[in-house]
This record gives C-alpha cells, structure tokens and sequence, in this order.
C-alpha cells in the first residue's frame, strides 16, 4: 500500500528556515521531519512512498538521491574512484513527484492519481508526527467500508487552563488537551474513488472534496487521543527537538 505525503508548500510560519529548504526537510535531531514521518509508516510495515514535491522540491531530490550512500560506510579508491558501500539504509521505495510549484493540497493529490487508482492508498503532510497506530487505524478504515477516514485528534493546548469556583481555581493544568473540538490530524486513509473528487491544481484537499465527501456519508474518523504535534512554527520545531534530545520523542515508534 502506497503512502503519499504532501511536501511542496512554502512554509510561511516557518521562513526563517523555509527560506533556504522546503518544510519537511528542516531537522528534528539532525534528521529531516520527512525522515520521522517515513519511519512511523515504515515501523508498520508500509514502506513506498510517494512525496508530492513543490518548493524547493530538488532539495528533497538531492536528500533522497544521497541517502544510499550518506547512510552507508564507504570505501573509496581514490586512483579510480571506485566506491563500495556497506550499506545501513532503510529498505524504501521512494516516489518524487514534482507535483507544480503552486499547486494546493488537493491539486498535487490530483496530479498523482494514476499512481494511485488501483488500489487503496494512505496521505499524511510532511510537517506532523504522532504515535498513532497505523495498523489500527487501516483496520479501521476497512471496518467501515466508506471511501475516506480521517485521523482526528485533540492537540496540546499552548497555554495552561483553569477551572473556577466563583474566582476560586480549582483546577489548574498546564497545556492541557484541548477539551473540546477534535481537528485534523493529518493521518488519511482513502479509496480510489476518493480520486473523483478531485479537480485541478486549485482544488485544496481539506475544502470541497472532504466537505463533499462528508456530506455523502463517506468520510469516517479515527479518534486518536495520543501524542501529536504538527510543525507550523518555530515554536512547534523547538518543542519537538527538546522531546527529541531528552529522549522522550512519543512518535518515535520505531527502534
């Protein structure tokens, strides 16, 4: 089963970073936040991937084209220039698709659904990591039998909260979970006919088709009330490189 992740937006919450590389490659503990992401999937078992490129989309190319022999010891015979690698990468298929430089989320979906018509496919974005269950979650989705399910989740509020008596506190969380409202989470789970309601480079993914899709009845979600976080901004990265350094990373589910 193929997974498709979104990488070619520009990342404007993040410029001071985007302004030299696309989003998915800026760095949670010397690694691109594309790399984790990858690694979710991978520790389930689903290893090709399909990166839907635009900004800065050769920066992703190089990584990618590199990552063989980065990953590995090398030998190298300097008279000839020969190389022998003793390979420690990770055992991957990735697609790069150069998706349009200004296409929306629902546009560089459209883009790649001939590579994607024939069989059920999963879509997440290049900027958030979470320890979901993706077993669990594709379980999900087949119980169900509708053409879409939606990771929905309950992010960590940015501020501490307080329950009153009167204006006595009787309760004080610091960054509690939101207590109401389940967004988003960006863990997707499509059928192929979820192609069709697809346009062109304009259309974005999480207006008209999903609005669409739920009106029919055919969008469901997997309520994952775990760990998650998204990198919109500097403040974002900075809380998932400290999780990082002091080892208590929840989306790292893989060894």
């Amino acid at each position: 089963m193929k997974v498709v992740i979104l990488a070619g937006g520009l990342g404007t919450r993040l410029s001071e970073e985007t302004v030299v590389k696309p989003k998915p490659m800026i760095e949670i503990g010397g690694k691109p936040i594309v790399w984790h992401i990858m690694n979710i999937y991978a520790h389930y078992g689903f290893n090709e991937f399909i990166v839907g490129l635009g900004y800065k989309g050769e920066i992703i190319k190089e990584y990618f084209l590199n990552y063989y022999h980065h990953q590995s010891d090398l030998t190298i015979q300097l008279k000839t220039g020969a190389v022998k690698a003793n390979n420690k990468g990770e055992d991957w298929t990735v697609h790069l698709v150069d998706t349009g430089l200004n296409s929306m989320t629902g546009g560089r979906l459209a883009r790649i659904k001939d590579m994607l018509k024939d069989q059920t496919f999963m879509l997440t974005y290049g900027d958030g990591v979470a320890d979901i269950d993706i077993k669990k979650l594709l379980e999900f989705h087949k119980s169900h039998g509708k053409i879409a399910t939606v990771c929905a989740v309950r992010p960590v509020a940015r501020f501490g909260g307080m329950s009153f008596d009167d204006n006595k506190v009787i309760e004080f969380k610091e960054k509690p979970q939101t207590g109401e409202g389940w967004i988003n989470g960006g863990f997707f789970v499509f059928e192929p006919k979820f192609l069709d309601y697809l346009n062109g480079d304009e259309t974005v993914l999480e207006g008209e088709p999903l609005e669409n899709l739920a009106k029919d009845g055919q969008l469901m979600a997997y309520k994952h009330p775990g760990f998650w976080q998204c990198m919109d901004t500097a403040r974002d990265r900075q809380l998932l490189e400290k999780l990082w350094e002091d080892d208590k990373s929840p989306w790292k589910v893989w060894k």
